[in-house]
């Protein structure tokens, strides 16, 4: 057997075999993702997260949240305290280890000048205890090389049976598709640029298309990834998608007590059947599933898939600019960002933020706070146009969203919609779309149809006045 000794000097040797290999590689990168990163110097940990090492860019396909490691990002080492640098990542991990999340690693861009000792790398995973370890659900290790190899056997009689499971080697970014919201993934440049030259220096001429085949037009009954309009369309003008009713209303009755809700993942093929039956227009009981976490992992995959957040990519800018707002001042400046949503985005947030404040109303039992909420539903509702969300930018998106779960009935009061003008039928259209959301809503928040002329002039009251008060105020 070899001595752990030689494996250590064989991985030396190895490095540095492919430095010497990707010497040829310092060409032009293309465009991508900024390495600039806009850090307030008072981050206790600003002399590390200022070179962008490691980043949280949103959640994966089953809201699992997704923390990025990049070698390229690494300086030199006699520029960076490398236990430092573990502080920071435990600092970063320790803000979502209490719920499901996935390590991607870019491997490429670690060199002999750069690279923390295999000392380091025994000692990290010695304080990474089982609270790092359990929730752990994958560890992607992109563009691996023979050094990953041999350093993974020097590792090897340490690691449990269990975690090595959760490691996944990468060859190729297109094979991140199928398991993350790529769209969103900070990638450097330079992981970018390695990775066209690996494809093109495939085998036997440039690898396969990476081009997804041309989208099927969505069925009249999808509901997930489409837009709030699309699903108001093909569901009798119903204001709020039917997802959202469904899942928050058996959260509301079942779930607003469970410990964790929200943090937890369930099975990948469970999420893809419940897609599928929401999008075959086919009825969902989430009794059969018994997991109050499948409704909870639904709620925010729909939102998460839709084609423009919630709150709109206009907001996104106004958000990255909500900590230059003093600090008694946020709320008033949460308001003002609200009032100018498009109203049907205005309804459906408020119904989802009602909600939301609802469940942190029972934070001692379900530990989920407004600010932990936040964590969870921030990059849900706002992200960017193009490119990803950076470490530095989940802040004020945390921000911004705890402010309107714990300050919901505030932000959400009365609010003055600007005057519309509509032709006869677009009235007439407005009317029975609203009346009809009016109508189920008072039959959730009363449990009776509204059947007496009194209740009837109230839905009209409502309409009239665009108030949705009776079930999108706290409960």
């Amino acid at each position: 057997m070899t001595a752990t000794a030689d494996l250590e000097q064989l991985a030396e040797i190895e490095l540095q075999r492919e430095e010497e290999e990707d010497e040829g590689e310092q060409t032009k990168a293309p465009d991508g993702p900024s390495t600039t990163f806009d850090l307030d110097p008072s981050h206790p940990y600003y002399d590390i997260a200022r070179h962008g090492i490691i980043q949280v860019s949103g959640d994966d396909n089953y809201g699992r949240k997704l923390i990025v490691f990049s070698s390229c990002c690494l300086p030199p080492s006699h520029q960076l305290n490398h236990r430092r640098l573990l502080e920071y990542l435990k600092f970063t991990l320790d803000q979502y280890v209490e719920m499901d999340y996935i390590l991607v690693y870019f491997h490429y861009g670690l060199k002999s000048r750069n690279k923390p000792s295999i000392k380091w790398l025994r000692e990290a995973y010695s304080e990474f205890d089982r609270k790092y370890k359990k929730n752990l659900k994958t560890l992607y290790v992109v563009h691996p090389t023979n050094f990953i190899r041999i350093v993974w056997n020097i590792f090897k009689p340490l690691i449990s049976h269990k975690f090595g499971k959760k490691l996944m080697y990468v060859n190729y970014l297109t094979e991140l598709r199928g398991h993350l919201n790529y769209d969103q993934l900070y990638i450097p440049a330079d992981v970018l640029r390695h990775d066209e030259m690996l494809r093109a220096a495939q085998k036997g001429g440039p690898p396969p298309s990476v081009k997804s085949p041309p989208p099927r037009p969505p069925l009249p009954t999808q509901q997930f990834g489409v837009s709030l309009q699309y699903i108001r369309e093909k569901n009798r003008e119903a204001i709020i998608p039917p997802v959202m009713v469904q899942t928050v209303a058996y959260l509301k009755e079942k779930g607003l007590r469970t410990e964790g809700i929200f943090r937890r993942s369930v099975r990948v093929q469970t999420i893809k059947d419940v897609q599928k039956l929401y999008n075959l227009g086919k009825p969902v009981n989430f009794d059969l599933y018994e997991d109050i976490h499948v409704p909870a992992v639904i709620l925010k995959t729909f939102l998460r898939e839709l084609p423009e957040p919630l709150l709109t990519f206009r907001v996104y800018s106004q958000v990255q600019e909500f900590l230059n707002v003093e600090s008694s001042l946020r709320v008033t400046r949460c308001k003002q960002i609200l009032e100018g949503l498009p109203e049907h985005n205005f309804v459906v947030v408020k119904f989802l933020l009602s909600f939301l404040h609802m469940v942190s109303q029972e934070s001692i039992n379900n530990k989920m706070s407004a600010s932990n909420l936040a964590c969870v539903f921030g990059v849900n509702l706002v992200w960017p146009r193009h490119g990803s969300i950076s470490l530095g930018a989940l802040t004020p998106i945390n921000i911004f969203t705890e402010i309107l779960i714990e300050h919901f009935d505030t932000v959400f009061g009365s609010r003055c919609l600007p005057a519309q003008r509509f032709n006869a039928s677009e009235r007439r259209k407005n009317y029975v779309g609203i009346f009809k959301t009016n109508t189920f809503l008072y039959t959730l928040s009363t449990g009776q149809l509204p059947v007496s002329t009194d209740e009837q002039k109230l839905l009209l009251h409502l309409h009239l006045h665009r108030r949705f008060w009776f079930l999108l105020a706290p409960q």
